[in-house]
């Protein structure tokens, strides 16, 4: 909790649930992240929280955006990005859109199958694209693997096919999952790249960029290791593999830029039992996973939750959370190890903290009635 969000919550009194977004912080995790790693360029990317005010103080800093649709690369436009500084970074994509961009400028595509490809081609002649690759996602909080990416032979007979059409072969990317506490995991991608990158050297083909992707994290109810660790593993490793023929770099962070910055103050609907002889309560929120918690799905994300005015340490029990929603699926947490007051009644407020990223963006439009999760940024 930084000042500047306790003072906004005690001054503004708004209306639950609402999430206040401490552009301060934005700034320090985005410096934070340029010394870690000084050589590499950072896309961010849009999906994590795409508000204006966000997107126009990063294009100020110098960042550039990884964007997942028109929109965001509209977005990125209007808040003083050039087309240079913007990728267009999802791999499935229609047609009509990859042209769209295109007439907006941008000139960098990711793909990660033939038929994508194809369509770069046609839509956007003379672009640089890049191949992104599959990962385990072993050790992240939220894995990406399966749905986006291939395999390396994919990737190589691909690239091959790219230095024959109209279209310029640039390098490779992955993503090693979100919320990766597992430093390693990036040595493992950036060791397959390289290994790609020579074999295609030998075969004609030189990219010249390599997208690390995110997995940068922010700390919920556990410790992360500091954003300078990262940066060190990720240029050991840069050197243990490439030397010092070092190509360029991206990173494409969204978590850890703007998770840390955010707090969701929330009313307390309801607390309640099943039965006389159910051990836990069951304490439904003012918002769900339809209102912006989505990431809360399988319990993978365990925000840090606080109740105003407990200080108390003992008298606590632990206690299922809900969302307010009539679908069944909308259950917080039940496994996860949270307690509160005994003294927690309907009408009491609680924060939840490190809710910066994909929360406002998760949040659906009138699900039940209840309105997209309000927003400020301060």
């Amino acid at each position: 909790m930084t000042q500047k969000i306790a003072r906004f919550f005690q001054e503004q009194r708004p209306q639950t649930p609402c999430l206040v977004i401490d552009l301060d912080v934005v700034e320090q995790n985005y410096n934070d992240l340029h010394d870690a790693l000084p050589d590499a360029r950072i896309f961010y990317a849009v999906k994590a929280n795409p508000a204006a005010e966000i997107l126009s103080l990063l294009a100020r800093l110098g960042s550039a955006f990884d964007c997942a649709s028109v929109p965001e690369i509209q977005m990125a436009l209007a808040a003083g990005a050039t087309p240079d500084r913007i990728s267009f970074g999802n791999t499935i994509k229609k047609e009509g859109d990859i042209r769209r961009a295109y007439e907006l400028g941008v000139r960098l595509f990711a793909f990660d199958s033939e038929p994508e490809l194809e369509k770069i081609e046609r839509a956007a002649p003379g672009a640089r694209v890049f191949c992104r690759i599959l990962t385990s996602g072993e050790g992240a909080e939220w894995p990406l693997s399966r749905k986006f990416g291939c395999d390396l032979t994919m990737a190589r007979e691909l690239l091959l096919k790219a230095r024959d059409m109209d279209v310029q072969p640039y390098g490779v990317s992955f993503h090693v999952g979100s919320q990766q506490k597992d430093l390693m995991q990036w040595d493992h991608a950036i060791f397959q790249v390289a290994q790609l990158f020579r074999e295609l050297e030998v075969l004609g083909v030189d990219l010249g960029m390599i997208n690390l992707g995110g997995g940068f994290p922010t700390r919920y109810r556990t410790d992360v290791p500091e954003c300078t660790a990262y940066g060190q593993a990720i240029f050991d490793s840069l050197r243990t593999h490439f030397g010092n023929h070092l190509p360029e770099t991206i990173v494409e962070p969204g978590r850890g830029m703007v998770g840390s910055a955010g707090i969701i103050e929330s009313e307390v609907v309801l607390v309640s039992r099943k039965s006389a002889e159910d051990p836990k309560r069951w304490v439904y929120l003012d918002i769900g996973k339809f209102g912006g918690l989505a990431e809360t799905m399988d319990e993978a994300i365990q925000y840090p939750i606080e109740v105003l005015g407990d200080e108390q340490e003992e008298d606590r029990e632990a206690v299922i959370l809900a969302g307010p929603t009539c679908d069944s699926a909308d259950v917080l947490y039940e496994r996860a190890d949270y307690k509160m007051p005994m003294g927690l009644k309907a009408g009491d407020r609680v924060r939840i903290h490190a809710t910066g990223a994909y929360t406002t963006t998760y949040s659906a439009v009138c699900f039940n009635g209840f309105a997209p999760l309000q927003h400020y940024c301060i």
